[in-house]
């Protein structure tokens, strides 16, 4: 018996069988004896529809009133789960993320949370009541509603469940965990049984759709253990937590691959001081994130800087060099769509050498050119063409021996 935070996605609360579905799961888990917070997300589509909705008003809506027109479709699924719930003979109530005291600071449409007050919640579980909770929402100082960005219920989630000391933070979705490669790509690739907060970090940043990076940073932070879990079956999940000497003797934990990027090549660009904050400092201003930048030296005493970039700020991004190339009079801009991120994930890298070597021979054996290399202490990542996106994660699956028996 605890208190256990559940989080249901879209996808687990698309209609109202699934919502029923999902009041079933809540109160077994409740009757069990522990007090149970719900975090739950827009019914799937829900939240797509309401943006062309504010889009045939105004092609860029006002972000503050878009904010207050998305939080409506998580308010929704809330409602409708207590509702559920009472008529079941249960005590519910739903609560906004205001209600909650999400304080967020006031970048309508992607807020980052800066302090939750839960004093109403822990009030209510005190009254062995089911708190369900709209996820994906806060307010800022002055009590504007606003949104914490794409898969924000997830960050929701785990950090009401860091505020309220839970025991644990169940993640449901439409998968049964976390796997060591996409199973749709790679048939053989197995679910994960326990992975490290930091492993699910690294995935998290390079395309691994099952958690939220900001989900997982809090997690990370707070010490909350996370059960990733599908909503359709009674199947055990992947729990992430602290880093342990199991998971060591595990070289490469997973394959990721990310089409999501584009990159972005300055040619004969002047080799001196400050160049790079000439080309960087305008994308940043725009906030666009850059991940991969390579350069390379001429004996001329110029040099080719190439980065990439996110996939849909890939325009604006060139838009912007194009420009800048004017100002420091490099030679040429250019940029490509058809790339690939593949990378190897694991806590095992750290003690185990030569998995570069590796993963470089095994793209090599398959005929595909690497572009761009990035590195971090667990986890390699090689930029590709998209076309070989799928063969490069078969082929470092079964070269790491990830392929299920």
């Amino acid at each position: 018996m605890g208190l256990i935070v559940q989080k249901y996605g879209g996808t687990s609360v698309a209609n109202l069988e699934r919502i029923q579905n999902v009041a079933n799961r809540v109160v077994r888990t409740h009757q069990q004896g522990n007090d149970v917070v719900v975090i739950v997300s827009a019914m799937a589509g829900v939240t797509d529809g309401l943006i062309n909705l504010a889009r045939k008003v105004n092609e860029t809506p006002d972000k503050r009133e878009l904010d207050a027109l998305l939080a409506t479709g998580e308010q929704t699924t809330a409602a409708l789960l207590a509702m559920m719930l009472r008529s079941m003979g249960f005590q519910a109530l739903s609560l906004m993320g205001f209600q909650v005291e999400v304080r967020t600071d006031f970048c309508y449409g992607n807020a980052r949370i800066q302090d939750i007050r839960v004093d109403r919640v822990r009030s209510l579980l005190a009254d062995r009541a089911i708190v369900v909770v709209a996820g994906f929402q806060g307010c800022d100082p002055d009590g504007n509603i606003t949104t914490l960005g794409r898969g924000g219920s997830d960050t929701s989630a785990v950090a009401i469940a860091a505020a309220l000391k839970a025991d644990c933070c169940e993640i449901y979705t439409d998968v049964t965990g976390v796997f060591t490669a996409d199973p749709s790509v790679v048939p053989k690739a197995r679910k994960i049984d326990k992975i490290s907060y930091e492993e699910m970090l690294e995935m998290a940043s390079i395309g691994a759709k099952v958690l939220q990076i900001r989900s997982v940073e809090f997690a990370m932070k707070y010490n909350v253990p996370v059960h990733v879990r599908s909503s359709f079956s009674e199947e055990e999940g992947t729990m992430v937590v602290n880093e342990d000497n199991g998971m060591e003797r595990v070289v490469v934990s997973a394959v990721t691959m990310n089409k999501n990027d584009a990159r972005i090549t300055l040619r004969k660009v002047p080799d001196m001081p400050g160049i790079a904050a000439k080309i960087f400092s305008p994308v940043a201003e725009a906030g666009i994130s850059v991940d991969m930048i390579i350069q390379n030296t001429r004996a001329s005493g110029k040099t080719d800087l190439t980065f990439t970039v996110p996939k849909a700020d890939f325009k604006a991004a060139l838009a912007i060099e194009k420009k800048v190339a004017e100002d420091i009079a490099a030679e040429d801009v250019f940029g490509d769509e058809n790339i690939a991120k593949v990378s190897v994930t694991g806590v095992g890298m750290r003690s185990h050498p030569g998995v570069a070597a590796r993963m470089f021979n095994t793209l090599a054996r398959e005929g595909i050119n690497i572009m761009m290399i990035s590195t971090s202490e667990i986890r390699i990542s090689c930029l590709i063409e998209q076309k070989y996106a799928e063969l490069a994660v078969q082929a470092l699956h079964t070269e790491f021996g990830l392929d299920a028996a």
